[in-house]
């Protein structure tokens, strides 16, 4: 078991890559917190895995301080986070995206990279820990008609390097990887 004692947070873990993502790291032995906006999700799937449950919407600054207290309080720290929650938009043309969906996809995408370092960096380097950041083969070759979500995951790898040399001083580990559709998301990585 190759996580056996580690303490990590799964957000977007009610659903999709996050749960394969919670389950394969209980299985290996880890103390899972399954985050999600969807709290019925997130319950089903930190039941089923032994975990904990939190509801939590990483694109809202409270909501992921309140995330981040429910972790320190759930499991005494925290030793590896995954940004895995993430929405796009319809296939359309670049200059027909709402405005709304546009924010969306940057809240969800971007935005919550930015609040969960914030709230739980400082966690993650006391454990000398990890964080792993769910880009998309998308930001590495962009698809026509999704050019926002494109955008935000070649932000999403962008931000991996900068936040890993940043972080590799204080013991933190952070990388990236980029699922296809169909694929299990432990198998692509950036680093």
């Amino acid at each position: 078991m190759r996580l056996e004692g580690k303490r990590a947070i799964v957000t977007g873990g009610g659903s999709g890559f996050g749960e394969g993502i919670a389950r394969k790291f209980a299985a290996e032995g880890a103390r899972v917190m399954v985050a999600d906006v969807n709290s019925t999700g997130a319950a089903r799937v930190g039941e089923e895995i032994g975990g904990v449950a939190v509801a939590a919407d990483v694109a809202d600054g409270s909501s992921v301080e309140t995330m981040a207290r429910a972790a320190v309080s759930a499991f005494g720290g925290l030793d590896i986070l995954v940004n895995n929650a993430g929405v796009t938009h319809l296939p359309a043309p670049l200059e027909e995206i709402s405005e709304a969906d546009f924010d969306r996809v940057i809240a969800v995408n971007c935005k919550s990279v930015y609040l969960t370092a914030r709230y739980l960096v400082p966690i993650l380097k006391s454990a000398r820990g990890s964080i792993l950041n769910v880009a998309s083969t998308a930001g590495l070759s962009p698809r026509p008609r999704l050019s926002w979500y494109n955008a935000s995951k070649g932000w999403m790898i962008t931000a991996t390097k900068s936040m890993a040399v940043e972080l590799a001083p204080a013991g933190v580990e952070v990388k990236a990887i980029w699922p296809a559709a169909g694929e299990t998301p432990l198998l692509k990585s950036s680093m």
